[in-house]
């Protein structure tokens, strides 16, 4: 998953009279369609999953993580320069919040992520950020004091095994033996730190979203680049080879920029709630994703693990709120 996943917009929804529909041309009607460009989302934030695979001895994990942002902000402060310099004292009076959080919902998960790739599949990767909605759960309840009933209490026990059977692979004996994969816990990790994003952004700058977006990403390029001089330093990082360009183009131009500009639109019409839904189907998109791109096989416990998080992503998410 990466990274405007459940950023709430505070634009009202679009009122625009359906009657006028047949006179749309197919784009317009196509940036009109809230479902459509969600699901186009989800499916570039579950490639995002894909490319930390695809990026093992193409480009160096610190290296797609800085880089993918110093790219995004080659582009983006530039567009969005009259709107940062008119909501530049709200975005200043909140400085530490924006450093906070753009660190640890942009730098920190997908470093991880990407950190993830070298040592667990694309598949595990998809399925373990489908435990993010219940980690924002528990977070609110320990920030906020939200309150979490019986059901959601079950949704979050159900949501926690499945985690446990991806990350065991199925086999008691790696748990009972602690013998976990460490790409496995570096993604339980992220996920955790995207949750706390997450729960941070509910009391967010009261700007655009995309100008608040910006803001996250020159914090995100910032905060990286230390990374990625650690990594050169420690001698474990190289300089990416064509398909590693290849790569980096792509999160580039989709997981980081068209993704979140079709989030955002798609926010616009149906508001935050509606639209965070579909976050949703990314643990459903990247195994798919996974196998027919990476040539990845899918064991017995990744369709329990999938029942398992989902399942107690619904009960804690649609029955618990009844």
């Amino acid at each position: 998953m990466t990274e405007a996943e459940t950023m709430p917009a505070k634009t009202p929804r679009d009122k625009t009279p359906l009657s006028g529909s047949a006179s749309k041309t197919l784009p317009q009607r196509l940036w009109g369609n809230a479902y459509l460009l969600l699901s186009l989302t989800t499916l570039m934030w579950a490639g995002n999953a894909v490319a930390s695979r695809l990026a093992v001895g193409q480009i160096s994990p610190m290296g797609l993580t800085s880089l993918r942002w110093v790219f995004v902000c080659a582009i983006l402060p530039w567009l969005m320069r009259r709107e940062l310099a008119a909501h530049w004292p709200a975005l200043k009076a909140r400085w530490f919040f924006i450093i906070a959080t753009g660190t640890m919902g942009f730098t920190a998960f997908n470093a991880l992520m990407y950190l993830a790739g070298y040592s667990t599949t694309a598949i595990n990767i998809g399925i373990l950020q489908g435990a993010i909605p219940i980690f924002v759960l528990v977070g609110a309840f320990l920030a906020h004091r939200t309150a979490i009933g019986p059901l959601q209490a079950l949704g979050v026990f159900v949501t926690l095994l499945g985690v446990m059977v991806v990350a065991s692979r199925g086999d008691y004996h790696v748990l009972t033996q602690f013998a976990f994969f460490p790409g496995d816990l570096l993604m339980i990790l992220a996920s955790f730190f995207y949750a706390g994003y997450t729960v941070a952004i509910h009391s967010r700058p009261a700007v655009p979203g995309l100008v608040f977006f910006t803001a996250l990403a020159i914090v995100a390029c910032l905060a990286s680049l230390p990374l990625f001089g650690a990594e050169i330093a420690l001698g474990h990082g190289y300089w990416p080879t064509p398909k590693g360009w290849l790569i980096l183009a792509f999160v580039v131009i989709f997981p980081s920029l068209i993704s979140q500009i079709c989030f955002l639109r798609a926010v616009e019409l149906i508001g935050p709630g509606r639209a965070g839904v579909f976050v949703n189907l990314v643990p459903v998109f990247a195994p798919i994703l996974a196998v027919f791109i990476l040539g990845e096989q899918l064991a017995l416990y990744h369709g329990l693990a999938l029942a398992l998080v989902l399942g107690g992503i619904f009960i804690a998410e649609r029955l618990g709120k009844r």
